[in-house]
């Protein structure tokens, strides 16, 4: 990853978020991606990039992981989420999007998701 990408203004935002962490974050992390659990990769918690915090970023994947709870479902909120999306496609990350309901209640399918991803990536390679 290139220091540009690494955004130090964002550190102390990102830190209170990671206090303020919603309960689908708090799950997803514990029981899918600390310590390197999701098929060995290591994952980091409200990772400044760009001018954006990511839920969760594997930087050896360029990947990023959002989970979206009610707030997203604004339509500002939407097109502000539409606009940082295409903005971390643009520097080469893929950004996969999962509901709080999701990850509360069907963590399997997202786990199953998340997996799917990573071994199609591991392929192209």
């Amino acid at each position: 990853m290139s220091n540009h990408e690494y955004n130090k203004r964002l550190k102390g935002f990102a830190r209170k978020l990671r206090k303020e962490s919603t309960p689908g974050e708090v799950r997803l992390w514990t029981e899918l991606l600390r310590a390197r659990k999701m098929l060995g990769y290591s994952f980091n918690r409200q990772r400044p990039v760009l001018h954006y915090i990511a839920d969760f970023m594997c930087k050896e994947l360029k990947l990023i992981i959002e989970i979206d709870g009610y707030s997203h479902w604004d339509e500002r909120q939407y097109q502000r989420d539409q606009k940082r999306q295409k903005d971390l496609e643009a520097e080469g990350y893929t950004v996969l999007r999962f509901t709080e309901k999701e990850v509360i209640h069907d963590l399997r399918n997202v786990q199953s998701a998340i997996e799917y991803w990573i071994e199609k990536k591991q392929k192209e390679e």
